[in-house]
């Protein structure tokens, strides 16, 4: 989860916005990639499943905070 520091960031900055979303993204892709190529056990696969769904959770967030940045952009 992404805490309210990091957020109010992103919201004052567009450039740690998109930096932050260009992580989460490459996190998630990777993490899937390793879901999809080991032999984990099943605990270790459900820990995993479960913090990407958190990734996705984050990374919404992340998402309407640049939609909002764009609306307000164009409302200008």
């Amino acid at each position: 989860m992404i805490d309210k520091f990091t957020i109010e960031e992103c919201k004052k900055c567009p450039e740690i916005l998109d930096l932050k979303i260009k992580n989460l993204e490459h996190a998630i892709n990777q993490s899937e990639l390793m879901i999809s190529e080991s032999k984990m056990d099943c605990e270790s696969l459900i820990f995993l499943r479960r913090k990407i769904a958190n990734s996705f959770q984050d990374l919404e967030t992340l998402y309407l905070i640049k939609e909002q940045r764009n609306a307000k952009k164009s409302s200008l």
